[in-house]
């Protein structure tokens, strides 16, 4: 598995999972976790990605709210003390101060030895800010991937797609089939955005997948479509880095 490292940003010092491929790499990817935090199975797809040939970190988001958790994806949000919990690390944990951690990440890449282009990916939670920290970092993050991405074109003024113009590298979405977090009028949306912004770009409806289907320990957990999400990102990544 990987190796922790404790990284200081502008507001702390977070738990970052780094994973290395077997052959020294220049390029590097930042994983961001969805809202159960990086425990085993997300560890273990940094290091599938990792096995394709990338540096890749995997960041905790919440460490600014110290310990916290664990939370199993099968019960936490059916249970009114863990969901509670849940909801407040995420409405802590703006899209805004993910872009400026990961400047924080960036840096580490570069120690690790990834100084060449980055790919963003994230699932969930996320799913925008992957696209936000492409949009504030356009000169090194070449790629940007949303899995089950919630809000990505909403009204807030946080939403990923009224960024998308600052984007220079390659994006790539990937929506579960029936999804309120990312329902069909913001699919046309952020399409819209990002054809208008000339954005190499590919958006993709995953017809039977629910909400959460490429991470193994959710119960909505599809190995058809998971397999489907990594043949996506070997593409992305072979292009973009």
């Amino acid at each position: 598995m990987g190796e922790i490292k404790q990284v200081v940003t502008a507001d702390g010092t977070a738990p970052v999972w780094v994973f290395h491929p077997e052959r020294p790499s220049t390029t590097g990817v930042i994983l961001y976790m969805d809202a159960f935090g990086p425990r085993p199975a997300m560890q273990d797809m940094a290091a599938r990605m990792a096995a394709m040939g990338h540096v890749v970190v995997l960041p905790d988001l919440f460490y600014r709210a110290g310990t916290y958790g664990p939370f199993d994806p099968l019960t936490a949000f059916g249970n009114d003390a863990t969901r509670s919990q849940l909801m407040g690390l995420m409405g802590a944990t703006s899209q805004d101060l993910t872009v400026r951690d990961t400047a924080a990440f960036l840096d580490l890449l570069s120690v690790e030895g990834a100084t060449g282009a980055v790919a963003t990916v994230g699932y969930c939670m996320g799913g925008g800010r992957a696209m936000n920290a492409a949009a504030a970092y356009p000169d090194r993050i070449k790629a940007a991937a949303s899995l089950h991405g919630g809000n990505l074109a909403s009204d807030a003024a946080d939403s990923p797609h009224t960024r998308v113009g600052l984007i220079k590298g390659q994006v790539y979405v990937g929506s579960a089939g029936v999804d309120r977090s990312f329902p069909p009028e913001q699919s046309a949306k952020l399409a819209q955005a990002l054809r208008e912004a000339e954005v190499n770009h590919v958006i993709e409806n995953y017809v039977g997948c629910q909400h959460g289907w490429c991470v193994p320990d959710h119960a909505v957990y599809d190995a058809v479509g998971a397999e489907r999400h990594w043949r996506r990102l070997e593409v992305l990544f072979a292009e973009a880095l």
